[in-house]
């Protein structure tokens, strides 16, 4: 239920420093659907250990209000109050809207901070260095575990340091040995040193900063990791990767999937701009519009067979609608399980001879369906083996093309997702017209 202009100033007074950020969020972009301005108002009142938690929560479209709003001082002030990941993410977002600003906002953090900052920001989109926070809780290989809790506490206290599962045993030339979960020390007495643990086994489980993060995400559903260490190319612990993140790569990964299936961009989706939207929109109906004209020429070939027997034109829908969603069910299986790394270029092969049994299992099925409902519908025997023969080879071509066509676009570096279900359509739609109305022609006529 929306609410009214009151009632949402109401709520947002009486926000507390327990609220969480998502919650105050969708209140104010609730209450920006009625009011920019007195929305901007209500987001500078937000207690700044909040604010700048906040600002990460709104979607990309509401930085360049923010931008405009806030002074770089007062942004770079709110940068100070984040964990490092989060400040390198609202850096980018603020360097998205204007490099300009981006760059006063970073001049004006504390040297230490920038360096730390512009390091995570230099890393590219895709690099788990990007993802990474470099605020950790690590002990020496020397230390004995009641030193290192005690220094837990204090970082603590001062609030430099959350969401604490695990200690990153380190040298004091940092190199990572592995990670010792929490609830492990508290059975140990407090004079043991790390040195013993890491004799008897510690998670030496770890990505590089450099690794792909849909990779480091994959590596984090294997070993069960909430929260994975980063290293450098010289296996130096650098920072962590937490669960936080790797749920919204998650969330991402899946929606753009699932967008790219629908020829959508997900991006493009963020735009507020009508004109933005429907531009990526009409570029993959265009692509459809000319493989539709594809499809309708090889009708146009048969015009002659189709005026001769009407039942055919009335029956042409049913063989491309059935190849086409044999298909899409092939596509869609075969390009999950390419995203979650479950078929790679060895599998092919095996992937492929799956689809295509699974899909002739079926065609012969429905093939016997229909040829029987043509039969009985039409008074023709004939014209139920026309069917019955078209959809076999319909959906035999869909079990082969929806499986082939994605794993030829990931060999040609092209993610699969992306324009697979135009072409598969276009397939379908050609290779059961053809069928269809070429058997007619030569078993009815």
């Amino acid at each position: 239920m929306k609410l009214s202009i009151q009632e949402l100033l109401e709520a947002l007074q009486n926000i507390d420093e327990n609220a969480h950020p998502f919650d105050i969020a969708e209140l104010l972009l609730e209450l920006r659907e009625h009011d920019e301005t007195l929305y901007l108002q209500e987001l500078a009142k937000i207690p700044q250990e909040l604010q700048a938690l906040v600002m990460i929560e709104l979607p990309r479209h509401c930085h360049e209000e923010i931008v405009e709003y806030f002074t770089p001082d007062e942004l770079a002030d709110l940068t100070n109050t984040l964990d490092t990941d989060d400040a390198a993410e609202l850096i980018r977002n603020i360097e998205d809207v204007d490099e300009d600003v981006a760059e006063e906002v970073l001049q004006s953090l504390p040297n230490e901070d920038r360096e730390n900052l512009e390091t995570l920001i230099s890393y590219g989109e895709y690099e788990a260095g990007a993802y990474m926070q470099t605020e950790l809780f690590s002990a020496f290989l020397d230390e004995r575990v009641g030193d290192s809790i005690l220094r837990l506490k204090e970082l603590k206290a001062k609030k430099e340091l959350d969401s604490v599962y695990q200690v990153y045993v380190i040298t004091r030339e940092m190199d990572f040995l592995g990670s010792i979960a929490l609830e492990d020390l508290i059975l140990l007495g407090p004079n043991v040193y790390y040195s013993e643990l890491v004799k008897e086994g510690v998670n030496r489980v770890c990505v590089n900063a450099l690794d792909d993060i849909h990779d480091v995400v994959e590596i984090a559903s294997n070993y069960d990791m909430g929260v994975i260490p980063v290293v450098d190319a010289r296996g130096k612990l650098v920072g962590r990767i937490t669960s936080d993140d790797i749920y919204d790569i998650i969330e991402e990964r899946d929606t753009e999937q699932l967008y790219n299936l629908a020829g959508v961009n997900d991006e493009a989706e963020q735009e507020e701009s009508l004109f933005h939207i429907g531009k990526y929109r009409a570029y993959w109906l265009g692509i459809n519009l000319f493989t539709a004209i594809a499809a309708s020429v090889v009708i146009g070939f048969f015009d002659t067979t189709i005026q001769s027997l009407v039942a055919l034109a009335v029956l042409m829908p049913i063989v491309a609608s059935m190849g086409g969603n044999a298909g899409t069910q092939t596509l869609t299986v075969t390009v999950r399980q390419m995203a979650l790394g479950e078929i790679n270029s060895d599998d092919a092969k095996k992937t492929i001879k799956k689809e295509v049994y699974l899909s002739l299992m079926n065609g012969m099925i429905f093939a016997l369906v229909m040829g029987i409902i043509a039969w009985v519908w039409f008074k023709m025997p004939l014209l139920g083996l026309v069917i019955a023969m078209s959809m076999v080879i319909n959906l035999l071509s869909a079990g082969f093309f929806g499986s082939v066509i994605p794993l030829m676009l990931q060999k040609a570096d092209i993610d699969p997702a992306v324009g697979s279900s135009v072409l598969l359509t276009t397939v379908t739609d050609i290779v059961g017209f053809f069928s269809f109305l070429g058997l007619a022609t030569i078993i009815l006529l």
